[in-house]
């Protein structure tokens, strides 16, 4: 990420600022953890002032708050690609979705992973207030999933009898799992079949195999 100039006492683009303050702790974040991160490194990542960030967060886990909320919105627009057609087949959304996720781990040079999954597994016994916005997050994901998966389950009428709330869960499961096991193997191939097995499984269920 590039650095950007120091911001002159008077901000002259408020929202800017956040926004830069939020994209490096986010960066911060993936590349080594919440706690790893500090101010320091925020302001210096985002070419930023002390006084810049203080004046838009009160401490370091009020911008994790933040941050987490961030990479939940900006994962929602991304994968809303898949159920824009209200039109398709709500499987078929299913299946979009799906080559999203796999298309998140053939980004050359970058490992697949989550803000939200690193952060649940870092800080939930510590931070209540991060822990309960990383679960908001994980609930938001499952379900959307959940959605599609009752009206695959109207339109198809499966005879194999199950919960569509209940799949997305473990979906969601299999998904930060993956990207846990994928990267600590440095394997994103590994989370690629894992998203085939899946596609697989749930196609079952609903007698499309």
């Amino acid at each position: 990420m590039q650095t950007q100039p120091t911001t002159t006492k008077r901000e002259r683009n408020p929202a800017e600022t956040r926004q830069r303050l939020l994209g490096a702790t986010v960066q911060l974040i993936l590349k080594q953890g919440f706690a790893a991160t500090t101010v320091d490194q925020i302001c210096a990542e985002s070419g930023l002032t002390k006084g810049s960030f203080f004046h838009h967060f009160p401490n370091k886990e009020a911008i994790g708050k933040a941050a987490v909320e961030w990479w939940g919105d900006f994962g929602t627009n991304l994968y809303a690609e898949a159920w824009k057609d209200e039109d398709m087949d709500p499987l078929e959304q299913f299946h979009r979705m799906l080559d999203i996720m796999s298309g998140f781990t053939e980004r050359h040079d970058e490992v697949c992973t989550c803000v939200v999954g690193m952060l649940s597994q870092e800080l939930a016994q510590s931070h209540p207030v991060l822990r309960d916005g990383c679960a908001h997050q994980l609930d938001v994901w499952t379900a959307n999933v959940a959605r599609m998966l009752t009206e695959a389950k109207i339109r198809h009428k499966p005879d194999a009898c199950f919960e569509p709330v209940d799949i997305a869960w473990y979906l969601n499961s299999l998904w930060q799992g993956s990207m846990l096991i994928g990267k600590t193997r440095q394997a994103p191939e590994m989370i690629r079949s894992n998203l085939r097995l899946a596609r697989i499984w749930v196609d079952g269920l609903l007698g499309k195999s």
